[in-house]
């Protein structure tokens, strides 16, 4: 079984630490993209802020991991 991440601005992922989920607190572009790499390979499905997803490019809706967009 994979686990989830989150990938944000702390403010908005701070949050999904109570659910269980591998947060990545990522206030800039640069700091997301590094976050991104930093993945474990056992991760499946990736929630990120729209910011997020801004600075991951085109290539964030990738199959694997799943990859969710929070809504803004």
């Amino acid at each position: 079984m994979g686990t989830v991440a989150a990938i944000g601005e702390q403010v908005e992922v701070a949050g999904l630490a109570l659910a269980g989920v591998d947060v990545y607190a990522a206030e800039g572009p640069e700091e997301v993209r590094k976050a991104w790499t930093a993945l474990a390979g056992d991760v499946t499905l990736v929630i990120v802020t729209p910011a997020a997803a801004a600075a991951l490019g085109p290539g964030v809706d990738s199959i694997h991991p799943l990859v969710a967009v929070m809504p803004s």
